[in-house]
């Protein structure tokens, strides 16, 4: 019996979850019209990924902790929410490009169980430039922390939309990557860079134009800096993985982090 050729709204928003989260979605579709659904509402993911990363975040502030612990929270929220697949897939991504190996050969060395040094190192890297920011954010005040990590976590998950658009390959012919590849049509994925910007930009409004003007900044940056990444894969292994989509993820939250710092 062929899939149906369109997915609800809850069609998507539980294949984002299920997917994308630990959660419990009642995930029941598995094809690619809830996978377009799916990836066009992985923004809404990452804003209540973001808001319990943030809360978390001010609870620790309210007991008294400081803006150290509270941006550590903040960051170890979202990989808990994902059982750290996004993490993950960022380190087996670092040390597929850091093999200079083939195509083939590279995605044998993502697949593998270990982590690589490239993979150790960029894990590292990223963790602290993300607890160095949110640190910063929080040191300001607790609504640019709480912010901030609601704008990286809504950043990251827009870089998955974008990435799902068509004319991105997957690299293998099973898992993640071939389940969305090329499924968000170019249309909705612009339709969702004008509606989340619009949105970030309307609660960085909130604390003023200066913060406004950051939150739209750090998201439109965020994409172009994932952008290469995801070129970059495309090239070297010749598609997009699952875990390239955690690597884009994780550098589009890290890249937020750092825009949303400076000034």
């Amino acid at each position: 019996m062929p899939a149906p050729s369109s997915a609800s709204p809850a069609d998507g928003l539980r294949f984002a979850f299920g997917t994308l989260t630990v959660l419990p979605a009642g995930l029941t579709r598995w094809d690619r019209a809830a996978a377009r659904a799916g990836m066009l509402c992985a923004p809404v993911v990452g804003l209540v990924v973001g808001v319990v990363a943030a809360g978390t975040g001010l609870v620790l502030l309210l007991l008294g902790a400081g803006p150290p612990l509270a941006a550590v929270a903040s960051v170890a929220v979202p990989a808990a929410l994902t059982r750290g697949l996004h993490l993950d897939g960022l380190a087996d991504t670092a040390d597929g490009l850091g093999s200079g190996k083939p195509a083939e050969d590279a995605l044998r060395v993502m697949k593998q169980s270990d982590v690589g040094p490239f993979g150790v190192l960029t894990l590292v890297l990223v963790l602290l430039a993300q607890v160095a920011a949110l640190t910063q954010a929080y040191g300001g005040s607790w609504a640019r922390g709480a912010l901030a990590a609601v704008v990286s976590a809504v950043a990251a998950r827009l870089a998955l939309t974008l990435a799902a658009r068509p004319g991105v390959p997957p690299a293998r012919p099973e898992g993640l990557g071939a389940a969305v590849a090329g499924v968000v049509p170019v249309r909705g994925a612009a339709v969702a860079v004008l509606l989340v910007t619009g949105v970030l930009v309307g609660a960085g409004a909130a604390l003023g134009a200066l913060d406004a003007l950051r939150a739209g900044l750090a998201v439109l940056v965020a994409a172009g800096a994932a952008e290469l990444l995801l070129r970059h894969c495309v090239r070297r292994f010749g598609g997009v993985t699952g875990d390239v989509f955690g690597g884009l993820a994780e550098t589009a939250a890290t890249t937020a982090l750092v825009v949303l710092s400076l000034g």
